[in-house]
């Protein structure tokens, strides 16, 4: 019997210890999810506090123009020293007028011009490429498309005034444009009877493995003008000026459809670019005996 008793002493005593343990072991777990949950509504308010500053702070701001010293201002430097003085981004930016909120106006023609990797390739962007760049909407993208269309038509001007009688007066008109398209570009080179430049006019474009426009359609165009003598201008994409059989061919029905309608057709030039196997970045059919 008092082995009993003792064994149930002992039992309860284990109890209430065990108890006793555990009502200690959950403190310390309670304490540690409040301190837990404590933390993370401390966290969170921090969160919502930064997002209501960002809400409330202007964005970090570059360099204005007008806070620059004036002989650093892109107008200003034309202005004293000339526009030669200017850097390709200081160009736009004198263009642009403005920039858009947190960049300048050079800070915007820097960035145009790492986007598309060069100036060239700048300008033959298309408006839908232009607005691509975040700040450059409709207006500015028309007006800079234009912009660069009247200096390429400003560096044939002296194409008006005097004769064009040699594949290198074609290759200084047409060469640096066309050796930046990606795709295969057909032009003719409308001339008056001193051989001097009228028009110039794109026919074709598409994928190299494309047949480009035909006669009819080309000598349409130079009647169109009163032209009296064309002079057919194509690219190679790869940078091969080397003539397919399909240039050839195409030279050759040239030659009897402009002789049939009273045109002279003065050459067929392939434009390329400059390679070790190639004397020229391009290829000539009259200079090479081939009309």
């Amino acid at each position: 019997m008092a082995t009993m008793v003792g064994l149930e002493f002992k039992v309860r005593i284990g109890k209430s210890r065990f108890e006793k343990n555990e009502e200690k072991f959950l403190g310390i777990r309670i304490d540690s999810m409040q301190q837990f949950f404590k933390r993370m509504r401390d966290e969170e308010n921090a969160l919502q506090d930064c997002a209501e500053i960002d809400k409330i702070a202007p964005p970090p701001m570059s360099l204005r123009i007008k806070d620059l010293p004036e002989d650093e201002r892109p107008r200003e430097k034309i202005a004293e020293k000339g526009a030669s003085y200017l850097s390709d981004a200081e160009i736009l930016a004198v263009f642009f007028g403005s920039g858009t909120p947190g960049r300048s106006a050079v800070d915007l023609g820097r960035e145009m011009i790492q986007h598309f990797g060069s100036l060239r390739n700048l300008s033959r962007a298309s408006v839908e490429e232009l607005m691509t760049i975040n700040g450059i909407g409709p207006a500015k993208a028309t007006q800079l498309a234009a912009t660069f269309e009247f200096g390429r038509r400003l560096a044939r001007e002296p194409y008006r005034e005097e004769s064009i009688t040699c594949p290198e007066d074609v290759y200084a008109i047409m060469g640096p444009e066309m050796q930046s398209l990606d795709q295969e570009s057909v032009r003719i080179i409308m001339l008056n009877h001193r051989k001097r430049l009228i028009h110039i006019a794109e026919v074709f474009r598409g994928t190299s493995n494309e047949s480009f426009a035909n006669p009819a359609e080309i000598l349409r165009k130079a009647l169109s003008h009163a032209a009296m003598a064309i002079i057919l201008v194509h690219n190679h994409p790869s940078g091969d000026p080397s003539p397919s059989q399909a240039d050839h061919s195409v030279t050759k029905r040239m030659q009897s459809a402009s002789e049939a309608v009273g045109i002279e057709f003065t050459d067929h030039m392939i434009i390329g670019s400059y390679s070790e196997s190639a004397n020229e970045p391009y290829f000539s059919f009259r200079e090479s005996g081939l009309m």
